[in-house]
């Protein structure tokens, strides 16, 4: 078992694209009421340093993640909704 603070602060990485796609604690969690289990990050898009929003946020499903690391989670950005 994994607790949030363990991996909150944590850089989000696109195995795909090698990119940065977010912190983990800047990010939003999609959760069911009923068992508390997460089912996705959802990662605002903002632009200019973190000041502004920029429209549409993308989801990260839980399956997606492939590695969690001391640094980064690694996701697979092909399995990405939003």
């Amino acid at each position: 078992m994994m607790r949030f603070g363990e991996i909150s602060g944590k850089e989000i990485v696109s195995l795909n694209e090698g990119v940065r796609l977010g912190i983990l604690g800047q990010t939003d969690l999609e959760i069911d009421e009923k068992t508390g289990q997460i089912h996705a990050f959802i990662i605002p898009n903002y632009k200019w340093f973190g000041l502004k929003k920029e429209g549409a946020e993308t989801k990260i499903r839980w399956s997606s993640i492939k590695k969690i690391g001391e640094d980064m989670i690694m996701v697979e950005t092909d399995k990405l909704y939003g």
